[in-house]
């Protein structure tokens, strides 16, 4: 019975359903006659979290018994195949899920204009603003290091590489690539591309590093011990914080690191940080000398970042020499068919919950100072 279907995934349903197909889908309750106004009304203005409308919206549906639910079943699918196909729903045959277009076959799932316009209206507040694709000027940093000259070569780095950049760019991002450098080389590396004048004219950025790591930090390509040739964490934050990078301030930095923390088995680690590139004075103008004014306000110094590591701190993160690392490719996967309908952070919630099958590292999320939702808008 398609009630009883409902009852065994309503958890999931909540955690993962967004307001824009929630929105959608009470129009289409509606119009059915699945529930009437003061029905739609009660989940829209009575519950003002998501999980709480979702909560209220499939229980109402599911105590109307099977027919009810069954169009519940059919109009998800509809609007959000990957939700239904993830809860295991496939539309009635001879249905309107059924008969139309079939899914995107590009590599990237592209999203909606629709959904785009109704996230925009009905979160306005809530997500960062992203700039116009024809004008906007997106930039992307990956440092991968790969040969080192006392520890083993990461043999399986390259398909990462491939992968992270072949993503980044469908994502609309213009991607640098730097490998093999040494920590002072890529604390350089990192400060120049901070420096970028495309980021005045970006929304946001992504930096994604690779190599060997310790708990304090990435190895560079001299690296021998936990001492020697290593970038410390900080660095990258302190290199695009608000201070610093100021062409970046109030846009999203998302940092993405691969590496070990340590030797113990246990979790992986991604971390995306927001960042801020620039160099430049503050963007306040300068009061006139001996004067002050009544709009000075201060700024957090670290802001809009948001983490993923591919492991927990002092433990392994693991890689495969033909297909690249574990959490490299379940970020890639997560990415290229989430993307289209979900926020960034939700996202790297999925990228943990995928690793409830493989007990020796999980991802985890540090130092995330994002105060809004990030949408990616694929093919937008």
């Amino acid at each position: 019975m398609a009630d009883r279907k409902l009852s065994d995934v309503r958890i999931r349903f909540v955690e993962s359903v967004n307001k824009a197909v929630i929105s959608t889908l009470l129009d289409d309750l509606l119009e059915r006659r699945v529930l009437n106004d003061e029905e739609v009304e009660e989940v829209k203005e009575s519950c003002s979290k998501k999980s709480d409308q979702a909560r209220c919206l499939i229980d109402g549906v599911r105590k109307k018994g099977a027919k009810a639910s069954e169009i519940f079943i059919e109009r998800l699918c509809v609007r959000d195949v990957h939700l239904a196909t993830e809860l295991g729903f496939s539309a009635p045959s001879g249905s309107a899920a059924e008969t139309q277009q079939a899914p995107s076959q590009e590599w990237i799932q592209p999203c909606p204009r629709e959904f785009i316009q109704r996230i925009q209206k009905e979160e306005a507040k809530e997500i960062y603003s992203i700039r116009d694709k024809a004008t906007r000027t997106r930039l992307a940093l990956i440092i991968c290091n790969v040969e080192f000259e006392r520890l083993r070569r990461r043999d399986g780095a390259d398909v990462d590489v491939k992968g992270m950049k072949k993503l980044l760019e469908g994502l609309g991002y213009k991607v640098e690539t730097h490998c093999n450098l040494n920590a002072q080389a890529m604390a350089e590396t990192l400060k120049q591309f901070a420096a970028r004048n495309e980021h005045q004219t970006s929304d946001s950025t992504f930096l994604v590093l690779m190599s060997h790591g310790v708990r304090a930090g990435l190895c560079g390509t001299n690296s021998q011990d936990e001492s020697t040739d290593i970038l410390p964490i900080d660095t990258i934050y302190s290199t695009f914080n608000n201070q610093n990078c100021q062409a970046l301030l109030g846009k999203p930095k998302v940092i993405i690191i691969q590496a070990c923390r340590g030797e113990n088995r246990g979790q992986v680690w991604v971390s995306d940080s927001a960042e801020l590139p620039g160099g430049g004075s503050s963007l306040a103008p300068r009061p006139p000398e001996g004067l002050e004014d009544d709009a000075s306000r201060r700024i957090h110094v670290e802001s809009d970042f948001i983490c993923l590591h591919a492991t927990t701190p002092n433990t392994l993160s693991w890689r495969s020499p033909e297909t690249g690392s574990v959490f490299i490719t379940r970020l890639i996967k997560q990415l290229r068919t989430n993307a289209y309908r979900l926020p960034l952070e939700e996202i790297f919630r999925q990228v943990q919950f995928s690793f409830q099958d493989f007990p020796d590292q999980m991802p985890t999320k540090e130092r995330t100072t994002m105060i809004k939702k990030f949408y990616l808008f694929p093919g937008h």
